[in-house]
């Protein structure tokens, strides 16, 4: 078995080629060939010995941002003798292909970028000086002998990373097993490369530890040596700590609530175990604290419990006199977030009470109260009346948070515009209004990494074309949209450079807003948005959306847009980006939409 490792330096638009030999020992390790790269030379392609699993698969050069860089493998040895001295005996013809897989299975570290993409050309960490730091990982992983790798090093201080360390160690086993007698390392030059390490793992993060660790092992270097007590020292450093002790069998129900609360790793206790300490514990013994930090878990970690919101509910009607609005804001949060409405039946009066009374004291919390309840459709008529009023909308005009109750401020008023057309009293100023949520949320900017918003422009890329659908759109009022497509009466779906994709706002407008559209699309154009439902827009057991999901869904239904929702079940279960393709193209088929031939 044969592998064909591309080492070509035109690589725009890059082309891998795998060719495979069968026949055992019909070549030799590094023997070159030529081969036709997509431009139409000749480069040379180096041929090395390697299992099937080991093969570079042709990939489409769009699909992918860069290029991994594949150096030809290097041998290692065990610890536990000098480096020179076992390399020479791994480096005999019986074992050299059994010793080389503990390299080869090693992930490349930190690959640079041999070339610009169209997601972004910079290495990872980019900034400043990310050409200099992306040249100096080039010139480590060329550099022709030991002592040339350990110039580059310590001559080039200030563009030095940490992720610089490990491609010099797999460079020098490169260097010590590229032939089969390689010259003797002088100790001083291994003893540099040692203490350049040394002084410089503290910096190094838990993967790149891990990766030097690995390699000065596979190189042979003592383990009772400096650089490998330096390099299990950190590691052990960054070892995470150890779980607190259990929870005495002597606490009071309302005492192992608050202590299990307050535990980080109450993710790992059954959900029973709240439930349970919340049974045993007194009236007296949950305390404000105490449901605070219940409520605040349960948002937080997006367990829709019936029986410990219920609980949460019942301690709001009960303690009622004695709660301030900023306590209750936070009682209130998972009922919004969560998408739960209780079943206590004094939950809603208990709620416009606290408002009427407090609303001018603490105006922030007053807003996010309001907030938790639009999101469960129960707008209280006579807040939204204090709220839109003048007076209060002067107020905090001059708080450190104006523009956050602003942005508050202006959701609650869509709400209003959409959901309560009965509603006639003030309503916020148009000069007041800011756009309530301009970007993707932080929850899906977070795991991005997660997402398959990527995988799906890709999709959409080579199903429709690029100029058929706008990714992350933000339409009035406010709302970030996933993917959005203009289509036309019979189901064409049309480019979008040539539509306006908004539609009006507010809808009350909308014969004057189709008006202008048909002037210039020449007939009506319908908007179709396709809403990502990743696993974490669902509460924990995935089947209700998170409470702030469910109102940008429903306000864009409200103004006018055709939803297409795109379940994550759906999504993990295409395998590949033929499968997603057909799904997208079945899910559009759906609607009854149709365009030309495929794009890209």
């Amino acid at each position: 078995m044969w592998t064909c490792f591309v080492n070509s330096p035109v690589l725009t638009p890059p082309k891998v080629l795998s060719q495979r030999m069968e026949g055992g020992r019909e070549g030799r390790a590094g023997k070159k060939t030529r081969a036709a790269t997509g431009k139409g030379e000749h480069e040379w392609v180096a041929l090395t010995p390697g299992p099937p699993e080991w093969a570079v698969r042709s990939v489409e050069s769009r699909f992918f941002s860069s290029l991994e860089k594949t150096s030809p493998p290097f041998l290692g040895c065990p610890s536990g003798s000098p480096p020179n001295s076992m390399l020479r005996v791994l480096l005999s013809a019986q074992a050299s292909a059994a010793r080389l897989s503990g390299l080869l299975l090693l992930p490349p570290v930190q690959p640079c970028c041999l070339g610009p993409s169209k997601w972004g050309d910079r290495p990872p960490g980019g900034g400043l000086h990310a050409g200099p730091v992306q040249g100096l990982q080039r010139l480590l992983e060329q550099a022709r002998s030991p002592g040339e790798l350990l110039r580059w090093l310590g001559q080039n201080p200030t563009k030095v990373r940490a992720h610089h360390y490990p491609v010099a160690l797999r460079r020098l086993g490169q260097l010590l097993g590229s032939q089969p007698r390689p010259p003797p390392v002088e100790q001083a030059t291994l003893q540099d490369l040692s203490q350049l390490i040394i002084r410089n793992c503290p910096s190094f993060d838990p993967h790149t530890v891990h990766v030097c660790l690995h390699l000065a092992v596979l190189l042979g270097f003592p383990s009772d040596g400096p650089l490998m007590c330096a390099l299990e020292q950190e590691r052990r450093f960054r070892l995470p700590p150890k779980p607190p002790p259990t929870l005495q069998p002597d606490l009071c129900g309302g005492q192992r609530l608050e202590a299990a609360l307050s535990c980080p790793h109450l993710l790992r206790r059954p959900r029973q175990h709240l439930i349970r300490s919340l049974a045993e514990a007194r009236p007296e013994e949950l305390t404000p604290n105490v449901m605070v930090l219940l409520a605040q878990h349960l948002a937080r970690h997006r367990l829709r419990e019936p029986q410990l919101l219920e609980a949460i509910a019942h301690f709001l009607v009960v303690q009622e006199a004695q709660l301030s609005s900023k306590v209750v804001q936070k009682l209130v949060l998972p009922f919004g977030r969560l998408n739960y409405l209780p079943l206590e039946q004094q939950f809603m009066p208990c709620l416009e009470r606290i408002l009427a009374r407090e609303a001018g004291v603490a105006p922030l919390a007053t807003v996010n109260i309001l907030m938790s309840l639009c999101q469960l459709r129960c707008l209280p008529l006579r807040a939204l009346h204090f709220v839109f009023s003048p007076s209060f909308i002067n107020h905090i005009c001059g708080t450190p948070h104006a523009l956050i109750v602003r942005r508050y401020l202006s959701l609650l008023d869509t709400a209003v515009e959409l959901e309560l057309p009965g509603y006639r009293g003030p309503r916020l100023p148009r000069r007041q209004q800011v756009p309530i949520f301009p970007q993707p949320l932080i929850t899906d900017r977070a795991r991005c990494k997660y997402s398959h918003k990527d995988i799906v422009a890709e999709g959409l890329r080579q199903l429709l074309g690029e100029e058929k659908y706008r990714q992350d759109l933000t339409v009035p009022p406010g709302y970030c949209t996933d993917f959005l497509l203009c289509v036309s009466s019979s189901g064409a779906v049309l480019p979008v450079r040539t539509q306006d994709p908004f539609l009006p706002y507010p809808p009350r407008s909308c014969a004057q807003g189709q008006a202008a559209s048909q002037a210039t699309t020449h007939g009506p154009a319908q908007r179709v948005v396709l809403m990502l439902r990743e696993r974490w827009h669902f509460c924990r057991d995935g089947q209700v959306l998170l409470g702030s999901r469910a109102l940008r869904e429903r306000h864009l239904g409200l103004l006018g847009y055709q939803l297409l929702p795109l379940p994550f079940e759906e999504l993990e279960s295409q395998r590949g980006l033929p499968q997603l393709k057909s799904y997208l193209r079945h899910k559009l088929q759906a609607l009854g939409l149709r365009w030309g031939p495929e794009g890209g």
